[in-house]
């Protein structure tokens, strides 16, 4: 199927939220934690299938700040998941450097030590980065950011060599706050937004991801389960992304306009 694929065209940041595990576990007759495993298999396919699609980055939502409420043994297990799966050698073979995103103080702290060392030791690989979103919320991440940029106002104007400064430039002044100031103190800093989001499991709404990024994002839905989304699945989802025009709030005509060839000339 990857020659139906217009390769010229493939999205070079995908975010995915993987969602089913459960309910195909509990449509099995086993744990939750069953699925969970499952899932991770199906990331190791379709980690190396964008990879060798040419895709750049590949954002994957493993665990909101919401899912702090599930069941104790669930979220022991879901940890457990993170250490295990990331003593998978798919990051080297496939030259995939590895990131992660989200709230780190409230994991263990043996996860935050493997994921710093998973980090450290992918730092060099260049095929493709695999962002792990991981006790993480946009809403958190906004917060946050707005935080940061008080905090960086309110450290110029109590440390004397700054305050002079900040009284002859006028200061950090509303009109300042751009979208390119909130987008550089979000923790997605690093990448280009979405170009194309894909939930999989039947449900059709965000579930509060990457929620400033995907502004302009193509959004495709599934009814399949994550453990079964297989590389056709993606092809698929890559397939629907190619037909669609994206506008950016342009008319069509301006679109087709500015891609005819005499205008790239």
């Amino acid at each position: 199927m990857t020659t139906e694929l217009d390769m010229t065209r493939i999205p070079q940041h995908i975010a995915i939220i993987m969602d089913g595990n459960g309910r195909w576990a509990n449509e099995r007759g086993k744990e939750r934690s069953y699925g969970h495993q499952a899932g991770v298999d199906t990331v190791r396919r379709i980690t190396s299938e964008c990879t060798r699609l040419g895709v750049k980055f590949l954002t994957l939502y493993t665990f909101s700040t919401e899912n702090w409420n599930r069941p104790a043994d669930e979220i022991s297990a879901l940890m457990g998941l993170v250490l295990s799966s990331l003593e998978d050698e798919i990051f080297m073979k496939n030259n995939v450097r590895f990131r992660v995103i989200g709230d780190m103080k409230r994991l263990p702290d043996v996860v935050q030590q493997k994921l710093r060392e998973t980090e450290e030791h992918t730092a060099k690989n260049d095929a493709m980065t695999m962002v792990v979103a991981l006790s993480y919320s946009s809403r958190w991440e906004i917060t946050e950011a707005v935080r940061q940029i008080v905090t960086e106002v309110h450290e110029m104007q109590e440390n004397p060599k700054n305050f002079i400064k900040w009284l002859k430039t006028g200061g950090f002044r509303a009109e300042d706050v751009t979208e390119e100031v909130v987008s550089q103190h979000l923790q997605t800093n690093f990448m280009p937004d979405p170009d194309l989001l894909i939930r999989t499991g039947g449900e059709v709404r965000i579930s509060n991801y990457l929620l400033w990024q995907i502004a302009y994002s193509e959004l495709y839905f599934c009814d399949t389960y994550w453990p079964d989304f297989m590389e056709e699945d993606l092809h698929k989802a890559i397939e629907s992304y190619q037909q669609r025009q994206r506008r950016f709030g342009k008319t069509e005509a301006q679109v087709e306009s500015e891609a005819s060839p005499q205008n790239n000339k």
